[in-house]
């Protein structure tokens, strides 16, 4: 049996009803469902697989930011100004003042970050905008099973306290890399974010439940697609989250599946 979940798109509010809870949002798009297909699929090489991350992040971000970020009420003229005293625009815009910091998980995270860095820069007041990088890697034991991850490098460039933190990896897998930088900014910087946003093109159930319990009302996650296609049968027919215990999306190696296989290898043109 198949994933049913998007073949009817039942959809509340622009996004795929689940039963996740409310920071996870899976936006209903078939527009960047079809790019991802296309993305996902073996043919797909560079320069294309690029291409397509940075227009599926263009995406993401604009959707995270309509929905979560900070507006404001302005008075601005047009240029009808010239011709009428009525010619100004009054209402909501995104807050420029919005302090946003965008954290590149390398390999896989350092597209899509910089997308989103650029993003946030043509929005917000760009001296508002930062850009902060971390090396890790998963741990494997002798069976290549993931055991866990660690920190290998970081260039964090400023505060933390009370900014917007936004994480773009495309693939939302196990969790456990996200988590670990997660737990960093949490505990061992200057204070707390004012919220933490985990962008994802595909998610799996074990990902999403280890965000939403590991760092409850803290982290809310924005995807275009959840994986969990080695549930059985009777899951897939129903509403992702109905069954969320008997839901699985990652192989013992910790792939996901159908999933696109490893992202930061093919964004790279790496053979690990």
């Amino acid at each position: 049996m198949a994933e049913t979940a998007y073949l009817g798109f039942a959809s509340r509010d622009g996004e795929l009803q689940h039963r996740y809870g409310d920071h996870v949002h899976l936006i209903h798009d078939p527009l960047a469902l079809t790019w991802l297909a296309r993305l996902s699929h073996p043919a797909c090489v560079q320069p294309e697989v690029n291409r397509l991350v940075a227009l599926l992040y263009r995406g993401l971000v604009r959707e995270t930011m309509n929905r979560q970020f900070p507006r404001r009420v302005v008075r601005t003229e047009t240029r009808m100004r010239t011709y009428t005293e009525r010619g100004y625009y009054e209402g909501q815009i995104l807050d420029p003042e919005t302090e946003v910091t965008t954290v590149d998980i390398a390999r896989a995270g350092i597209l899509p970050s910089m997308v989103c860095f650029e993003a946030f820069c043509e929005v917000l007041d760009p001296t508002r905008v930062r850009q902060d990088h971390i090396l890790m890697n998963r741990t494997t034991n002798d069976q290549m099973q993931v055991t866990g991850a660690g920190i290998h490098g970081r260039k964090i460039a400023g505060p933390v306290k009370d900014r917007i933190l936004v994480f773009p990896d495309p693939m939302g897998a196990t969790g456990g890399s996200l988590a670990e930088a997660i737990r960093f900014y949490l505990e061992e910087l200057d204070g707390p974010p004012a919220h933490i946003y985990a962008l994802n093109l595909i998610v799996t159930p074990e990902f999403i439940k280890r965000l939403t319990t590991e760092f409850p009302g803290i982290v809310s996650i924005y995807a275009y697609r959840l994986d969990r296609g080695l549930s059985p049968d009777s899951v897939l027919q129903a509403l992702p989250g109905e069954h969320w215990d008997l839901e699985k999306g990652l192989t013992d190696h910790q792939y996901i599946v159908p999933g696109a296989g490893g992202m930061g290898e093919i964004m790279n043109n790496a053979l690990s």
